[in-house]
């Protein structure tokens, strides 16, 4: 079996890692050119050759490309290799407009399940190990990514699916999982059912491997404290392979980008222009070594800071903090920008699970937005302090945060419909008058 922490890649030296880039970019961007007219058009508007790309610092002569040139070239216009090449296709959930849909080789799939398997063995999974998938199977990247890095590892894999608590925690206690794969949202909601079934004793897991939507430092703290073990964050996008592009380290500080794979840049949102090292921005991605799909500067949404500080793991690939939020998940309610990991955090803060929804509407010409949260049973049983001072308490918490008024509504557990995949936050009604 082959060991899937490889110091040889994952230790490179700056200059190395860059060389490395520098070499697959060439060869990408020559091959994109030649194969997609879509690059090709982009690039001739612009005034640019293969030629002209000569290293990574160059990389900013290349055009942008945005969710929406993937739309817009639905379904095989961004195809770069001959469909008979191809073994599979992935999607996006198609929730915010057309689908995107990524073709794969099988060279790509295999680097994508490498890069999954990378980060198992970053979270201490061997082939000793059960791991457990409860990420979606299907056009869904989350099951198929960490099955396949699963079998490289070696573990016994079980490929769950999401949905079906009691199922997931009698194979859990039943088969002995360790390794727990899933959203971050699904992970907090079977911490809950664990507790009230007293099968704390009885499970195994020592880590989870949770991504696909965004989570706080609260949740982390909550879900590891729940469920025992420790939780890693692990990053990916269907555009650009699926989870696995980075992830997270022992360190838990940040997840490791696969430079070997993918040349992430930090950019002003509105300029675009290329910002420094430790500057919050728009994340970009170049892939270097995908083959049926490949991006070139694709636009992520995704806001966070790049550092290449010293990583205790030995690991020498630049970090990506933990994502603010995405460019369109901020609110303008009341002519201020909302993100709703900062009402998250304040919840988190004063006790509250992350069972909670944001609704946003607008009547007449004025926004408005609610906070529903779930009490805790702990709280329920707690007579001493009565929902309407709890309400309070909370307002003034997102009064000092957002400096905006919140309404606010704490509402009985289990009442917020749990979410078996992505969670649902935001509820914004506004989107019905547009």
């Amino acid at each position: 079996m082959k060991n899937y922490y490889q110091p040889e890649i994952e230790t490179m030296p700056l200059d190395q890692i860059q060389a490395l880039q520098s070499e697959r970019l060439v060869k990408q961007v020559k091959f994109v050119y030649e194969n997609v007219k879509f690059y090709r058009d982009k690039m001739d508007e612009k005034g640019v050759k293969p030629e002209d790309i000569k290293g990574i610092e160059d990389l900013h002569k290349l055009p942008f490309v945005t969710k929406n040139d993937l739309r817009d070239e639905y379904p095989y216009g961004l195809l770069a290799v001959p469909l008979e090449d191809c073994v599979r296709i992935q999607s996006t959930s198609g929730t915010t407009g057309r689908r995107v849909v990524a073709f794969y080789t099988q060279e790509d799939i295999d680097i994508w399940e490498e890069c999954c398997a990378r980060a198992i063995v970053a979270a201490g999974g061997t082939k000793e190990d059960v791991c457990h998938v409860c990420y979606g199977y299907g056009l869904f990247t989350g099951g198929p990514g960490l099955n396949g890095g699963s079998h490289k590892v070696g573990c016994l894999t079980l490929p769950m699916s999401s949905g079906n608590t009691e199922r997931q925690l009698q194979f859990m206690t039943d088969l002995g999982s360790t390794i727990l794969c899933c959203t971050p949202s699904y992970a907090a909601n079977l911490g809950e059912a664990v507790d009230e079934r007293g099968l704390k004793d009885k499970i195994k897991l020592k880590a989870g491997i949770f991504g696909a939507e965004p989570w706080t430092e609260g949740m982390r703290r909550n879900i590891e404290e729940s469920l025992g073990i420790k939780a890693y964050d692990i990053y990916g996008l269907t555009e650009i392979s699926g989870p696995g592009v980075s992830f997270e380290c022992e360190e838990q500080a940040g997840m490791h980008i696969q430079e070997d794979h993918f040349i992430p840049e930090i950019i002003n949102p509105d300029t675009g222009e290329v910002l420094p090292e430790g500057e919050v921005g728009e994340l970009v991605f170049t892939c270097i070594t995908k083959k049926a799909f490949p991006l070139l500067r694709y636009r992520t949404r995704d806001l966070c800071r790049l550092t290449r500080q010293k990583c205790s793991c030995g690991r020498t690939h630049v970090r990506m903090m933990k994502p603010k939020g995405r460019s369109d998940d901020m609110m303008i309610v009341k002519g201020v920008n909302v993100w709703p990991s900062q009402i998250e955090t304040v919840l988190l803060n004063q006790g509250f699970q992350a069972n909670y929804q944001i609704i946003v509407d607008r009547i007449g010409n004025h926004d408005t937005i609610e906070v529903q949260v779930e009490l805790t049973p702990e709280m329920v049983e707690d007579t001493s302090r009565t929902n309407s001072w709890r309400e309070k308490q909370i307002v003034a918490g997102l009064k000092s945060m957002l400096g905006i008024t919140v309404k606010v509504k704490v509402v009985e557990p289990k009442s917020i419909v749990r979410s078996e995949g992505k969670a649902v936050r935001v509820i914004d009604k506004r989107n019905l008058y547009q």
